[in-house]
């Protein structure tokens, strides 16, 4: 049987050549990454099983960010938390070292650690179910940026290995509490109001000023993210299961007062999700993904990336009526 290790390496070796020749279509990049991820998962539970035993009760392991959204580009880093049945302070420390080997082992293969330490080795992302709702319920009746900031994050939560049901059940209780207080989805709303504009009124655009990417748009959060924050809210309105942002789509545009709403932006989003495939095929590093120099642009394409970044505003801005009217 091959070391642990050597397992952990052959992962390596083959997500450098995997996640390239997926990169075709946003749908299969993101299958080749939960791929890679279940099998780092996999290798480093049965070798973390061999020191410390088998899990003690039933857990499952979730992927929150870009992977809960199923839209990690080409390089991407970790997003990721347990949620285990029993309440239990051995239990709490077992899955918390197995969250460290985890973690590790993913930067091993190449997810590089979360900045924002949203990781499994984190006991704020570890917890027994009920330590779970204890916690959800402290950052929806605390009013801070940081409370909202986490309740956005855990809400992108996928299940990747285990029980999708706890990851469900907590979601609920979230869409349980905004329809017991209402204020909650103006705090949510309130937390993402400030977008970073790529574009301004006359077409040009804005660049970065100083630092490494000097002169590039910082494209994830003038492009990306005011789609993906504005269809979150809606979700959360809604009370949605779905994660990603098209699924979202799809399931709101059942509902008669979005459908015809919202059918060009599906159409906008998925656009953005190819470019960044195809702009960002070379990009070796996290920061590479998010940053874009529009001097490499053809003219068509600065054009309709202008045309995305505007639409990104309106939708935004949208959104932000239906939520202050409260329909």
């Amino acid at each position: 049987m091959c070391s642990y290790a050597i397992r952990i390496n052959q992962i390596k070796e083959y997500k450098k050549t995997q996640i390239k020749e997926a990169a075709e279509t946003n749908a299969r990049l993101n299958r080749c990454h939960d791929e890679i991820l279940n099998q780092v998962f996999a290798v480093a539970l049965e070798n973390y099983i061999t020191a410390a035993g088998r899990p003690p009760c039933e857990f499952v392991w979730f992927v929150t960010g870009s992977a809960g959204r199923l839209e990690q580009g080409l390089v991407s880093d970790q997003d990721h938390g347990i949620i285990f049945k029993e309440t239990s302070a051995g239990h709490q420390q077992y899955f918390l070292t197995f969250g460290k080997e985890l973690s590790d082992a993913l930067n091993e293969v190449g997810y590089s650690y979360c900045e924002g330490n949203v990781m499994s080795s984190n006991p704020i992302w570890c917890k027994s179910l009920e330590d779970w709702r204890k916690q959800l319920l402290k950052w929806m009746e605390t009013e801070s940026w940081e409370s909202i900031r986490f309740l956005q994050i855990f809400y992108d939560a996928r299940k990747l290995a285990g029980d999708a049901v706890f990851v469900e059940e907590l979601r609920t209780f979230i869409h349980e509490y905004r329809l017991f207080k209402p204020s909650l989805l103006k705090r949510f709303s309130n937390n993402v109001m400030r977008i970073k504009k790529g574009v301004g009124i006359f077409g040009q655009f804005f660049v970065e000023r100083t630092g490494s990417h000097k002169g590039f748009i910082h494209l994830k959060n003038t492009l990306y993210l005011p789609y993906v924050n504005s269809i979150r809210l809606l979700a959360i309105k809604e009370g949605l299961q779905e994660t990603s942002t098209l699924a979202r789509m799809k399931k709101l545009k059942k509902m008669d007062r979005y459908q015809t709403f919202l059918i060009p932006y599906e159409n906008y989003f998925a656009k953005i999700l190819a470019y960044r495939i195809v702009l960002f095929r070379n990009a070796e590093t996290y920061s590479d993904v998010h940053f874009l120099n529009i001097n490499q642009l053809t003219k068509e394409e600065r054009q309709e990336i202008k045309q995305l970044l505007r639409n990104g505003i309106k939708l935004y801005q949208q959104v932000q009526r239906i939520i202050e009217k409260g329909c």
